[in-house]
């Protein structure tokens, strides 16, 4: 709140049982009177005399009386000089102030001293302890906040009885919120009803994830319904997916709708997505344009498909010799071997034994069921979270594709970790961990979210298992 623009009304303290009856706003012809009965120590004449020059932006006469009726106990002017203070940067001056009030129950007050505090002084004790006062004394904005410095504490419990306390007055964030805890935590009931309460007030996120779980679990058209609540309030993962639903549809022109709409936010999957439909479209020039925006980008995939339609469409051997390069440099192996074969054919011989003797290997490019992809979203999501470590979603698809490939011919998976280690000769304490970071990832709230580490770990397992049983 700031003063010069909504003073607040005099009244009780904020958490006070009494509310009197708000003291009306000062008109011009008042000044006389006011200013006999603040000069005679009249604090609440005082409070509105300052209201008065605040709103003819006469700010130093403001604090003036302000000051005045502070002294005399008005607590309404001691939250505006405290403003007034933070406002012009008078730190010290403002803390004072907020105290002063905050220290009489008031809840806006107390947020205000608490944010300072934390924010411009780094001080997390002082402020969870005012951020308390204030959520005990009915502030939303405050029990959000001390959920958050409580995730950030990792005292979950804790963060979930402030988020649930913010959801309940109507904060759809903390709904959010509320809901990936509980998924970490395996309880999938309230997972859904938190995101759904947070998706049906507006929150984009909220509607996407629980697009993600329903898709997770199995139910594509209650998917759907909340990828397009998410998509009206602009969300471009719930393009993306709304795309890959035309596209198995094959209705080309809306899934390329929704694809460009979510490469415009900038997303290289989502640009190289509207790419490939565009070549089915047989427009060559869209195709371009999106490989091209997504090579520039540094996306590989993208790179070797516009080099592949530069050659193809426009005969430019040397556009599409610059792209395979690019994509080659960056790892991918069919781009290594298609600039090899076109090097060898314009008399490159060097550089083309250079790519075709050593080729980058191949990459996971094997489509995953759409629940262990949403599954793989929800954990990287889950684990980004106020600033953690960003698992990426491709390497948990890997991780859960390369599973469900390998023993989807088992008829009965009691034994499955024997059966992956006999067949492979792998070490089974290497199998048995990939096998708890698959179960993490499909099943929240059995363990720990898997660190970086263990994914990289895990990942070498999965390629060494495709290789050494030949699938790809």
């Amino acid at each position: 709140m700031t003063w010069w623009q909504n003073e607040r009304e005099v009244g009780a303290p904020s958490g006070s049982v009494e509310t009197p009856a708000p003291v009306p706003a000062p008109r011009s012809g008042d000044e006389p009177d006011l200013l006999v009965a603040a000069q005679h120590g009249d604090d609440q004449a005082a409070h509105r005399l300052g209201k008065l020059y605040a709103q003819r932006g006469d700010r130093s006469a403001a604090r003036h009386w302000w000051e005045r009726a502070a002294a005399g106990g008005n607590i309404d002017s001691a939250y505006n000089l405290g403003v007034w203070h933070e406002k012009h940067g008078t730190l010290e001056e403002a803390v004072r102030w907020y105290e002063l009030a905050a220290g009489t129950g008031d809840a806006e007050a107390a947020v205000n001293l608490a944010t300072l505090l934390l924010e411009q002084r780094g001080d997390v004790d002082a402020a969870r302890r005012w951020f308390e006062a204030a959520a005990h004394a009915g502030s939303r904005s405050a029990a959000r906040r001390l959920a958050l410095i409580c995730e950030d504490a990792d005292e979950l419990p804790f963060a979930r009885e402030w988020h649930r306390r913010a959801a309940a007055d109507g904060d759809v964030a903390s709904a959010h919120d509320l809901g990936f805890l509980s998924y970490q935590a395996g309880e999938e009931e309230e997972t859904v009803r938190c995101w759904e309460y947070a998706a049906r007030g507006g929150h984009a996120e909220a509607a996407y994830h629980l697009g993600l779980f329903l898709q997770a679990s199995r139910d594509p058209e209650g998917a759907e319904a909340y990828y397009r609540l998410a998509a009206k309030n602009e969300h471009p993962g719930a393009a993306s997916q709304l795309g890959g639903i035309a596209l198995s549809r094959r209705d080309l022109r809306t899934a390329r709708a929704w694809f460009e709409r979510a490469a415009q936010a900038g997303r290289l999957e989502d640009q190289r997505m509207a790419g490939f439909v565009c070549v089915e479209l047989s427009d060559s020039q869209g195709a371009s344009h999106w490989f091209g925006r997504a090579a520039a980008s540094g996306d590989a995939e993208s790179a070797f498909n516009f080099g592949l339609l530069l050659i193809a469409e426009l005969g430019d051997l040397q556009g599409g010799q610059h792209w395979f390069r690019q994509a080659a440099m960056a790892g991918h192996h069919r781009a290594a071997m298609e600039l090899g074969g076109l090097l060898s054919a314009t008399g490159n011989a060097h550089e083309a034994e250079k790519w075709l003797a050593d080729p980058p290997p191949p990459t996971w490019d094997r489509l995953a069921e759409p629940e262990l992809t949403a599954r793989a979203e929800l954990a990287a999501a889950a684990t980004a979270r106020r600033g953690g470590v960003t698992l990426r979603v491709r390497d948990l698809t890997e991780i859960l594709g390369t599973w469900d490939l390998l023993t989807r011919p088992l008829r009965d998976h009691a034994d499955v970790v024997v059966w992956l280690v006999e067949r492979s000769g792998l070490r089974s304490s290497a199998v048995e961990h990939l096998a708890s970071v698959r179960t993490t990832i499909v099943r929240p709230g059995t363990s720990p979210w898997p660190t970086p580490s263990e994914v990289e770990h895990v990942l070498t397992t999965a390629r060494d298992l495709r290789r050494r049983l030949g699938s790809r």
